[in-house]
């Protein structure tokens, strides 16, 4: 026996906090020196919390998406008491783990990839407003994160290394799936060479979109933000709302009206869409149950300005191009300021033409209306919108009628067939008389010729232990896009900001590995036997982690400590200047 470690403070989730008495042998024909291997499986080298403390609070963080406080009331109710510092800590230490542990099963993994054929891999990253990039490789077939890495700008030779050591770990891949980014086509090229590169088709799609009428949309959002109809128009609504307040049973009554009307004229569904408004007059019984007064006429109003208002929220959840929220507000205020016009004529007992309820909107909406640079961008929108949609039609992806949003990943439709339908739009668009002179339609027939070749995947045939298999790579980068968006969710339930900046400037670049976990035939491999993390994670070489923390100490963007003492210094330029003094006067 060499010595005896008394008193070492150590808590666990299963003890809660004890006293560790440790008794250190050391041989002495060697002189290796042999610890308590039972400690060393509950708590880590130099630690006070144990393995189970630390899976705890790193599936509370990055599963669970709890804050700092919850998890601290949490394990308050197993006696460990610890600061949200310390948790942040353990966080990070959480992640290093994993991230080892992935590491060392690397050989494993790229086995059962091998055993499926081979990979297929997936690259984006995501950044908000300075931060740095994260960026992930994912294989589409096995829905494993493969790596990450952070980046401090997306250029194709900080994104080399990355590849070459996916490359390095996992082999080629049978093709490889992302977005536009130059930066990443010319990365894989140098590394991947001869491997098939595909192009996403939604992202495909949503920059032809901003191409070809990108310009027009930015007027569109300008000229109206610099008429303010908005906060004009809601101005009169809450005027409105206030009048009808007073009056409970008028709306009952107004909607009641309004369903009656429905009913009898059918030709009113699609007033919303088309713009078109309806001869007054119409559904004559169900106005009988309404009078066009005052109050009703507030009524009228309110209603009406909230659904010019709620244009800008109407779409299928694709985002612009694909939507177009401006246009569609334009399209209500045009709609509104038509109605407003035949409305203010219906006079109204005890009231002046101008306490009109409609006539207030009518000259609120008319300086708007008449914008001349506004009027020439909506046309030009309002002519490439529906080519546009034709494309869309064509790919078979982010349709007009589509409900799927984001998520969307394309109608299940034979690849053949896709591509003879973009031959078919190419020609449709090239024979139109305007096409010589319209240079927007001349650039989208460039972009559609210059991704030919990327755009569409014939099936990949592999040989695997249990035969051939034909492999279809998905036609859209979703698979990575939605992986992202769990992770923005997950950062705003904890933080309640919308802003990642500061979140991704500290994030650890493997934090996305925990998705991993999630996956059934993943935990197996890296668990390498073990029936828990905690178990697994006792087996890693603690020197190991710590350098790993210390390494990743130093994060894009961050100001060491002491610096920061100096730049709160108001003098500091004087404080620099006599510092140098001496080489200054010589």
């Amino acid at each position: 026996m060499q010595k005896t470690r008394a008193g070492r403070k150590v808590a666990t989730m299963d003890i809660g906090i004890f006293m560790a008495r440790e008794v250190i042998f050391k041989c002495r024909e060697c002189g290796r020196v042999y610890t308590s291997e039972q400690l060393q499986e509950l708590v880590p080298a130099w630690c006070n919390l144990g393995y189970d403390v630390l899976v705890s609070v790193g599936m509370a963080c990055f599963v669970e998406h709890r804050n700092e406080k919850e998890i601290q009331r949490r394990l308050k109710k197993n006696n460990i008491i610890i600061s949200m510092s310390e948790i942040r800590y353990l966080a990070r230490k959480f992640i290093i783990y994993l991230a080892q542990a992935h590491k060392e099963s690397s050989g494993k993994l790229k086995e059962m990839i091998q055993n499926r054929g081979g990979y297929i891999l997936h690259v984006d990253s995501m950044c908000d407003g300075n931060s740095p990039h994260l960026m992930s490789g994912l294989d589409e077939l096995s829905k494993i994160v493969l790596g990450n890495v952070k980046l401090p700008t997306e250029k194709a030779d900080k994104i080399i290394p990355f590849f070459k050591k996916l490359k390095t770990t996992f082999g080629n891949p049978l093709a490889i799936v992302s977005d536009m980014s130059k930066a990443i086509l010319n990365a894989a090229r140098q590394v991947f060479k001869n491997i098939r590169h595909f192009i996403c088709h939604y992202h495909f799609l949503r920059d032809i979109g901003k191409d070809l009428f990108g310009k027009e949309n930015d007027i569109l959002r300008n000229r109206l933000k610099h008429h303010g109809i908005q906060g004009l128009l809601l101005k009169q609504a809450v005027h409105n709302k206030n009048g009808v307040d007073k009056y409970p049973d008028l709306i009952n009554n107004f909607v009641a009206a309004m369903e009656e009307a429905t009913e009898q004229e059918s030709t009113t569904k699609d007033n919303s869409v088309t713009g078109e408004l309806a001869p007054i007059g119409m559904a004559k019984e169900a106005t009988d149950n309404i009078i066009f007064n005052k109050r009703s006429a507030q009524a009228v109003a309110y209603t009406m300005i909230q659904w010019a208002v709620n244009g800008k929220k109407e779409g299928n959840g694709y985002g612009f191009p694909f939507d177009r929220p401006y246009l569609n507000f334009y399209q209500r205020l045009k709609s509104l300021y038509s109605i407003s016009e035949r409305l203010q004529r219906i006079s109204l007992p005890d009231c002046i033409k101008r306490k009109h309820p409609f006539f207030k909107i009518y000259y609120v909406l008319e300086n708007t209306l008449k914008d001349k640079k506004l009027l020439a961008a909506v046309a030009r929108m309002q002519e490439k919108s529906p080519v546009f949609d034709r494309l869309r039609d064509a790919m078979r992806i982010a349709q007009p009628t589509g409900k799927a949003g984001l998520n969307d990943d394309g109608k299940d439709t034979d690849i053949k067939t896709i591509k003879k339908g973009v031959e078919e739009f190419r020609q449709w668009l090239v024979s139109k008389d305007c096409f010589k002179e319209n240079k927007s339609y001349q650039k989208m027939i460039k972009q559609i010729d210059k991704y030919w070749k990327k755009l569409f995947a014939d099936p990949i045939i592999v040989n695997t232990p249990w035969g051939k298999i034909t492999i279809q790579p998905q036609r859209t980068n979703n698979i990575l896009e939605r992986f992202f968006r769990g992770i923005r969710y997950g950062y705003r339930r904890k933080s309640g900001k919308n802003s990642l900046s500061k979140t991704l400037k500290a994030m650890l670049a493997d934090t996305p590995l925990v998705k991993n976990l999630d996956n059934p035939e993943y935990l197996k491999i890296i668990l390498n036997g073990k029936t828990t993390l905690e178990e697994r994670f006792a087996e890693i070489d603690a020197n190991i982690v710590r350098k790993e923390l210390k390494k990743s100490q130093d994060y894009f963007g961050r100001i060491p400590a002491k610096i920061k003492v100096l730049i709160k210094k108001p003098n500091l330029p004087e404080m620099i200047l006599n510092l140098f003094a001496e080489q200054l006067a010589a």
